[in-house]
């Protein structure tokens, strides 16, 4: 993946792979100049395609049917390939499987003049991105979080300062070979190539967050149906990320297990009727359920506050898993009070009543911002990680590592070596 030219627009296609849906987005990015809204963003974002499908072949972020999840992919595609009038040879990929796990390494190198230049920096990168990564694991991002001039730190940009000694502390981000491996595949044999892979909770953050929050220091938890992830943001950078294998697609199976109907019923019940707060009137409101044979079974009237007694405890489940995960982070005393929940199950009613209470912070719905011609349906929540994939360009720059060093220290065939090195990214 090249730096985004920054004289001329450029067509980026992105490709939102999850447990319960996968979204195409065709965008043009055009140079905008310096503006007070939304600083960090070079880019305005215009979409031109958008393609949906109902995901199949994926679990909790993992390909487990591969001819199936390659259809839903190609379905996808083509779809937003029509809406754009173009065809998409590369795209950017999100991933949440391979048990994603973040660590902060430090490291430091002499610096060859007096004032720090951009050689000094791509230096003292590579030697955080160096330390032994376990086998098994591919790194996905190396993200610096700040840097350190002769022993000062909490440095943002160094370059042209003075001093012999420039240090870094990065944030290196590392998941499992076999299911990345698995999830390229099905798009390759869709006749398309991984450009780069980007952590969906990283994505979610960049699409929902404004710049004050992430200075001030922000967890973004994008609840999807599969996984659930966590990313914190502290001084304007992502330093900790998490991902938990459940989502809003247990909140379902609890649905049509309870009620004994259809896992469609079920989700139909839970957005049109679910709610994760008892009310008053729950025991007088009464709800139709379908039952699993229409044939020979008639369909069962339930109050409410049944309803709400099933998708409860699941909530708060996931919630108190929220919370211990960001209390294990050590960035809990730096998020302060501020939480903003985004994804497709972060739409459920009541939802952010219940997370202000567990998690004990001020709650807020994060939804896509700052992009122009999306349509309705995917201005919400279940749209914040594939919006973050169109700004991912916009922040990151990519280093090429030798794959033959990457080889030696992971151990991994000569035939994915020349993937590996695209993946390895770091976001000033």
């Amino acid at each position: 993946m090249r730096p985004l030219p920054t004289r001329r627009s450029v067509i980026v296609s992105v490709l939102d792979i999850g447990s319960t849906k996968i979204c195409c987005l065709i965008a043009k990015l055009s140079p905008r100049e310096d503006s007070a809204v939304m600083p960090g963003r070079t880019h305005s974002i215009e979409v031109l395609g958008y393609g949906y499908q109902r995901s199949r072949g994926i679990k909790s972020g993992v390909v487990i049917d591969m001819d199936a999840a390659e259809h839903a992919i190609r379905l996808a595609v083509d779809n937003a390939e029509r809406m754009a009038g173009v065809t998409v040879e590369s795209l950017i990929a999100n991933i949440s499987c391979g048990r994603l796990k973040s660590e902060i390494f430090s490291a430091g190198v002499e610096m060859v003049s007096e004032s720090v230049s951009e050689s000094d920096i791509q230096r003292v990168l590579a030697a955080g991105s160096a330390h032994n990564v376990a086998e098994g694991r591919a790194v996905m991002h190396a993200l610096p979080i700040s840097y350190a001039l002769d022993g000062n730190r909490g440095i943002r940009d160094p370059r042209g300062m003075m001093g012999h000694r420039l240090g870094v502390d990065m944030q290196v981000i590392t998941a499992e070979v076999p299911p990345v491996r698995n999830l390229e595949l099905c798009v390759n044999r869709g006749h398309l190539n991984v450009e780069t892979m980007v952590a969906t909770p990283y994505a979610s953050g960049l699409a929902t967050l404004v710049d004050d929050e992430a200075e001030l220091g922000v967890a973004c938890v994008d609840m999807g149906g599969g996984t659930t992830t966590l990313s914190i943001f502290v001084d304007g950078q992502m330093v900790h990320l998490d991902a938990l294998a459940v989502g809003g697609h247990h909140v379902t199976m609890d649905i049509a297990r309870a009620l004994s109907t259809r896992l469609q019923d079920a989700e139909r019940i839970k957005t049109l009727q679910g709610s994760a707060l008892p009310s008053s009137a729950d025991d007088r409101d009464f709800i139709t359920v379908p039952p699993v044979d229409a044939e020979t079974d008639l369909p069962n009237q339930i109050p409410r506050s049944m309803l709400t007694r099933v998708i409860r405890p699941r909530i708060e489940e996931i919630l108190e898993l929220v919370r211990d995960r960001l209390a294990a982070s050590g960035f809990a005393g730096r998020v302060g009070k501020r939480v903003v929940l985004t994804g497709g199950a972060s739409q459920l009613t009541g939802l952010s009543e219940v997370a202000r209470r567990i998690l004990g912070r001020n709650v807020r719905l994060g939804r896509p911002l700052g992009i122009a011609g999306l349509p309705e349906a995917a201005k919400g929540p279940a749209f914040a990680a594939s919006v973050g994939l169109l700004i991912y360009p916009q922040v990151a720059q990519i280093e090429q590592f030798e794959p033959r060093t990457l080889g030696r220290r992971w151990g991994l065939g000569s035939g994915y070596l020349a993937r590996v090195g695209q993946w390895i990214r770091e976001s000033f």
